[in-house]
Formats: C-alpha cells, sequence, structure tokens
C-alpha cells in the first residue's frame, strides 16, 4: 500500500467518526441558501418572455459576480473542520484504486483505498438501439410523496398522423406506380415552414455550390470534453404553429443554447421520412422531411449555430431505410435475384411452399423478423428482413452499392457544414452471411445480448472503418456510434482510432440511485474504453429511456413516483456525471428537471404501443414538448395548444421562464456546473481515484485538477471531505452533505 504524497493529503479525507454515527437532519434556517447559488442565470427584470429573460441574461451574465461562491464558504469549512469527516476510511492509497479513461498521468497519486422482459409482440417500432426546479427552502428533509400522475392532459389533443401503410403491403404490381406517384409529388405539399420574419433564408440549391466547413477545422480534439445538447426536433420548439417542433423553431432558441453553455447541439433525425418510426424510417437521407422545414432552413441554423461557437450534429440511420425508399420500391417490383433485391437482404422462406420465414430471428419489437412479400406475378414469394419494424427493410451491407450511397449522404451533410453524426445501431449492419437461428428463449424486446447473432458481427468495423474515411477528409468532424455491447472488449473495438471517434454508454443511465450501481457504472464505463486510450461517455437520458426525474422518484412500489424527490436525485446526478472525464449528452429538457408526462392511452403515439398490442406504452412519456413560458398549455412551445403530444397542465413550473432568474433552480444548476467544469482546472485529468464513504455514499477525485465529487444518497446528512465547495446540488445541512444531494469541493 502506498501512502499519500504530502502534496495531496491536504485533499483527502480525514478519518471516519469511530463509531459511524450519522448526525440527524436538521432543518435549514431561514435564509439558508444552496452553495454555489449565484450565477450569471440572474436578470435584471422579473417580466418579459422567456426569450426577454434570456437577452437580458446574456448581457447580465457577462458582468455578474463569481457564481461559486455566496458568502457562506468560509463558515461551511469552519464547521467541517471542526467536525469528524465520515468519507475516508484511511488516508492511504491502494495501487489499483485509479480507474483509467486514457493515458496515465506520471505525476498522478494512486487511487484511495475503499472500504439490470418483455413478451415479444406481432410488431413494433424502431428503438433506436440500443421542472421548474422545486425551491429549496420549501423541499423538508422527509420529501412527501406525490400522486404519480403528472398533471391533466386534454385527450384527443394530439395532432398525431397516423402509421403510414408500409409499402410491403401493397401488391408488387402496384409497386412501380408508387415510385411514380413519388415523383410527380411536391416535396413542399401542404407543408408551410413559417419561420421568425427577422431569420433570411434563401433558397437553397440540392448541395451547396461552395463547401462549408465545420466550426473550427483546427481543432481536431474538441469531442473529447464536450458537452453535447440532445434535441428531438418535434418537441424542442415550433415556429410555424403546426403543434410539431421544427428547424425553425431550433434556430429561434439557440440564445438559450448558447446561454446554458453547451459545446453541441445533437439532431434526432430530420430526414425525409413517413415517420413511422418518428424520423427512423429514412425515406431520402439527402433532404429535410418537409415537417421540419427545408435545405435552406438547415443551412441558415448551421450558420448562425456556427456563429455562437455551437456545432452541430446529426442522426444518421444505416442499418435500414423505409419500406417507401425507391430502392425499396423498385426491390419490391423485380424479381428475386435482381440487382435491387440485393440491395436489401431477400431470402425464399423455408417449408415445403417457403411459407415459413428464412430463420427464426425475432425483431427487436417483437414478432418475426421477416415479412413475406408477393412476386411480381402475385404468387407468395421471398421474405424481407427487418431487424426493427417492418417499415424499416434492413440493408445487405456486403452489396459495395449501400455504402457507395452512404458515402454520397456523408458527404452531402459534411459539405453543409455539418460538425459530426451519431450513428443509430452502430453496432448493426453486418450480418452473418449464414443467417445461424438464434436464442430466442433469452431474446426479450427492445435489447439484445452480446452472442446475439443479429448484431455485433466482426464485419461492421470494416463498415466503420470506411465512414472513418470519408469523415476524417473533414477535419473537425466527428462521429459517436449507439453501441447497444456489454463485454468491454468487444466495446473498445468500435473505438480504435480508424472507427469511432465516441461510443455511447448507457450504463450511467441504466444504473439504481445507488452507490454501488453508480460506481460500478462508472468504473465499467471508464474501463471499456481504456485499452484504446478512447474517450468516455456519459448520458442520464435520452428520447428511448424514462426521464431521471421518474427513473430516480420511483419507489418501491414500483408504481408511485415521487417527482420531488426524482428531482433531488436528478440533480445530484447531474452534478456527478459533470465531474467525469469525459464528453457529456444531456436529453432536451433534463436541465429544466421534466420528468416523463402522465398521457392517457387514447393520445400515445409511438408505434410500440399499437403494435404490442397496447401492451407497452413506448417512449411517448419521455418526448412531450418542452414548457418554454406562460402559465398553460402549450408553455410557449408553439402558438397552437394541439401540440403533437400534450403537455401537462401542471408543467408551468418547468418553463425555461421560470427558471431562468431564479437562481436555485435546476436550470440555474445546469449553468453554473457547466460554467464552472470549464474554468476551473481542477477538472483536468483523465482518471478518477474513489475515496472511502460512509454507508450510502461515494466519492472520487479527478487524477490531475483533484476535484472531488461526493454524493449522498442515503437519508441523513453526512460529513463532507475537506475543502472549499464550489457547488452543491441542495443546501448544506449545517454544513454536512444534505440527503439525496452532491457537492463538488477542491
Amino acid at each position: 500500500m502506498t501512502t499519500v504524497s504530502d502534496e495531496t493529503s491536504d485533499v483527502l479525507p480525514a478519518e471516519p467518526d469511530p463509531d459511524g454515527a450519522h448526525d440527524t437532519a436538521q432543518p435549514l434556517a431561514d435564509g439558508d441558501t444552496a452553495v454555489g447559488q449565484e450565477s450569471g442565470a440572474e436578470a435584471d427584470s422579473a417580466g418579459g418572455t422567456a426569450d426577454d429573460a434570456i437577452d437580458d441574461a446574456e448581457i447580465a451574465s457577462s458582468a455578474t459576480a463569481d457564481p461559486v461562491t455566496d458568502g457562506t464558504g468560509a463558515e461551511e469549512a469552519d464547521a467541517r473542520e471542526s467536525g469528524t469527516d465520515e468519507f475516508a476510511e484511511d488516508a492511504a492509497v491502494t495501487d489499483d484504486a485509479a480507474v483509467e479513461s486514457g493515458d496515465d498521468d506520471s505525476d498522478e497519486p494512486a487511487g484511495l483505498s475503499d472500504s439490470d422482459a418483455h413478451e415479444p409482440t406481432d410488431d413494433a417500432s424502431e428503438i433506436d438501439i440500443a421542472g421548474s426546479d422545486t425551491d429549496a427552502a420549501a423541499i423538508d428533509d422527509t420529501v412527501d410523496t406525490v400522486d404519480p400522475e403528472v398533471g391533466d392532459t386534454e385527450a384527443g389533443a394530439s395532432g398525431a398522423d397516423p402509421i403510414p401503410t408500409p409499402v410491403s403491403a401493397i401488391a408488387a404490381d402496384d409497386a412501380a406506380d408508387v415510385v411514380a406517384a413519388e415523383d410527380d409529388t411536391d416535396a413542399s405539399d401542404g407543408i408551410e415552414n413559417v419561420v421568425d420574419e427577422d431569420t433570411d433564408i434563401t433558397p437553397a440549391a440540392e448541395t451547396p455550390t461552395v463547401a462549408v466547413c465545420q466550426l473550427d477545422p483546427a481543432d481536431d480534439t474538441w469531442w473529447t470534453s464536450a458537452i453535447f445538447y440532445q434535441i428531438y426536433p418535434r418537441s424542442f420548439s415550433d415556429l410555424n404553429g403546426d403543434g410539431v417542433g421544427d428547424l425553425a423553431g431550433v434556430i429561434d432558441k439557440l440564445g438559450y443554447l448558447e446561454l446554458l453553455g453547451v459545446d453541441a447541439i445533437w439532431l434526432s433525425p430530420i430526414m425525409r421520412s413517413p415517420m413511422a418510426d418518428h424520423g427512423y424510417d429514412v425515406s431520402d437521407p439527402r433532404d429535410i422531411d418537409p415537417l421540419f422545414g427545408d435545405l435552406a432552413t438547415f443551412d441558415t441554423l448551421i450558420a448562425e449555430a456556427h456563429d455562437r461557437d455551437l456545432r452541430v450534429t446529426m442522426d444518421l440511420v444505416p442499418n435500414h431505410t423505409s419500406d417507401q425508399h425507391e430502392w425499396f420500391v423498385e426491390a419490391l417490383a423485380s424479381e428475386p435475384g435482381s440487382a435491387a433485391r440485393e440491395r436489401y437482404i431477400f431470402r425464399d422462406g423455408r417449408g415445403e411452399d417457403g411459407d415459413e420465414p428464412p430463420n427464426n430471428w425475432l425483431s427487436i419489437f417483437g414478432g418475426p423478423a421477416w415479412t413475406r412479400v408477393p412476386d411480381p406475378d402475385g404468387t407468395p414469394g421471398q421474405w424481407y428482413m427487418h431487424i426493427f419494424a417492418a417499415e424499416q427493410p434492413d440493408l445487405n451491407w456486403e452489396n459495395p452499392e449501400v455504402f457507395d450511397d452512404l458515402e454520397k449522404t456523408l458527404r452531402f451533410w459534411l459539405d453543409r457544414g455539418v460538425d459530426g453524426f451519431r450513428i443509430d445501431v452502430a453496432h448493426g449492419m453486418a450480418k452473418p452471411v449464414d443467417l445461424p437461428d438464434m436464442d430466442v428463449e433469452a431474446a426479450g424486446l427492445l435489447q439484445n445480448s452480446d452472442d446475439d447473432p443479429r448484431f455485433n458481427n466482426y464485419a461492421v468495423h470494416d463498415i466503420h472503418r470506411k465512414i472513418r474515411k470519408v469523415i476524417d477528409e473533414y477535419p473537425g468532424a466527428a462521429n459517436v456510434g449507439e453501441i447497444w455491447v456489454d463485454d468491454n472488449e468487444r466495446f473498445a473495438e468500435y473505438l480504435r482510432p480508424d472507427e469511432l471517434h465516441l461510443g455511447f454508454n448507457f450504463r450511467l443511465a441504466k444504473a439504481d440511485f445507488d452507490p454501488d450501481a453508480i460506481r460500478g457504472a462508472i468504473e465499467n464505463s471508464l474501463d471499456s474504453v481504456l485499452s484504446v486510450g478512447g474517450t468516455p461517455t456519459w448520458t442520464l437520458s435520452n428520447h428511448d429511456v424514462d426521464r431521471e426525474v421518474t427513473r430516480y422518484g420511483r419507489l418501491t412500489d414500483g408504481a408511485t413516483i415521487d417527482v420531488d424527490l426524482g428531482i433531488l436525485r436528478a440533480r445530484a446526478m447531474a452534478l456527478v456525471e459533470l465531474a467525469l472525464p469525459g464528453t457529456v449528452f444531456i436529453y432536451n429538457g433534463a436541465e429544466l428537471g421534466l420528468p416523463n408526462a402522465d398521457l392517457p392511452d387514447e393520445v400515445l403515439q409511438d408505434p410500440v404501443w399499437e403494435r404490442s398490442g397496447h401492451t407497452e406504452r413506448g417512449r411517448d412519456a419521455c418526448r412531450v414538448p418542452l414548457p418554454w413560458e406562460g402559465f398553460e398549455p402549450p408553455f410557449g412551445f408553439s402558438s397552437t395548444p394541439r401540440t403533437w403530444l400534450p403537455i401537462p397542465d401542471s408543467w408551468g413550473r418547468f418553463t425555461v421562464e421560470a427558471q431562468l432568474e431564479d437562481i436555485g433552480s435546476t436550470l440555474s444548476l445546469y449553468r453554473q456546473a457547466i460554467e464552472i467544469r470549464y474554468e476551473r482546472p481542477e477538472f483536468d485529468g483523465d482518471t478518477v481515484e474513489w475515496y472511502g464513504a460512509p454507508e450510502g455514499c461515494l466519492a472520487f477525485r479527478r487524477s490531475v485538477g483533484h476535484l472531488v465529487c461526493a454524493l449522498n444518497t442515503s437519508d441523513v446528512p453526512v460529513q463532507l471531505p475537506p475543502g472549499e465547495v464550489l457547488l452543491s446540488s441542495y443546501p448544506l445541512i449545517d454544513g454536512q452533505l444534505a440527503p439525496n444531494s452532491a457537492a463538488w469541493l477542491v
């Protein structure tokens, strides 16, 4: 065992209380405030809209006081120094306690000692496999349980489009007519793209006359510590008043994103699509769907985002197309064995008349992963593969024509200035040549295992190398892959220098609010990139999983959601996430403390709901439009109250307007944390070292800068490690770390 050097011993915790006793929680005295609660979020005026407040805050943030102190630090430090520190089992370190995520730092000390099935259904849609913060003084030490219903919704208020009939259901002799009909259809028929009258949008050619470069071609490592903000376009901001978010709405809110402090935005699918799976069924990968705008609007978004030093990345869906893609329509009209069919995975069926699927593979959404289509003469014919929905036929990546087309798509968007891609189902695409049967008993809805033949086949790495070669021709561009692979060695293979820049790791999002589970997720995530010197990634939520407030607020009965408790815990986990080395992804609305919305059955739109026979509610609850301002729906999201999913009446407390000027809000906490993360040298270092900690707690330190992050998941206050508190997710209680909270110290 190696002892800590003198130069680092001052930041280590002291010995724990010998009898291990905890002090009981004490109520906050009147006037107590959270540590580090003065922020650039303060505004000079309490009136006006959210946009006005954002403008005011942008001006005020350049002339505010230190955002990380509030005059209470000295007293709290004294209280800690005079008390008994519970966060260390001893002041020594073990050689193996440091968890690495990159190259070793020659001067870093050794680490400190320490004492997650659904039944298949006939069909379903793709999961792309893979508010106002409560007033601190109003939250008692024991949080009351609230009703799980998050506000009332207006039944039938959705402007839902029906799920289109798959082209696979059209008789083959009609398929050619579909092609002709598509050719004659005006792409923007019935869609009016309304934007701010001050926004200058000029028509764009199919490709820009002169290629637009990425934000900063000289910076080829920006992605190693970036904060990405995921925008689910349907739900971010609607400027044309149709109840669905659009690109003009994104442009309208760029000032908000700049104020939040993020580096890049990731746009969920905006390419032309029939919307059978809300954009993950792409019919034209080199066009914008009219629901969201057009190429001219997209070009304006790129230009205005870059003007604000914001990068723009977008979803890429290479595993499959829409069944209304011109290639698939042509394939249905063609004979078996034709070149058109070779772009997809068509096979003869098994059984006497070929009436059984080619193998036993299941769709991720349940039911068989094969659909039979008629031959051109009308007789029952071959089967085509769709690992996801029937409207999403898998491409045949053994066919060189498939990558050639993807390369055109990559260059099309990169030449417009896109800064990178998030690759959907990055562990998919390649299929084993012999298509062996799978273990059906081990299969589950919306999940896969490492030995699942549908995914993670070695040939996929050749595809990623080809993609990387193209991206490397555009300095400053990067890609991140959605990789649902548990084995660390297999996961790391995707992050070799000639493949993906980043790989999504979902372990932290899947971990319960428990110190052992959280620590295990962190250690595993760091280990998974160690062998290739990769960059770890962190996220607490996205468009496919329950929001963190709902997950952390779910009580032991599994049904009741305590929203206020979930907010406390989500705030704490935000500090844990932002304290870690690597790249962070924030899902739109997380910074507002949004929970899942409690939606009535009649407004659900996720295809999973229909295709599961109404047994799986799908992902709509985490995709509800964001609340921006006002006191009733649609809370500034749109000019129409009939938004594509209804916004709960109770969400007035979560609006940007309500939180922007509240220094104790979740939005203000995120802004402060992001600002501190970028400004303080204590966030340096690619490794973390673990402290011993009292029961229900954890603490770690960045290896070089020595920032300490402490988390208390217990129901009693605990003593903090020594040091100055930079920021806490909830006010300290007599100098101690409150239950369900976290703090940063230096």
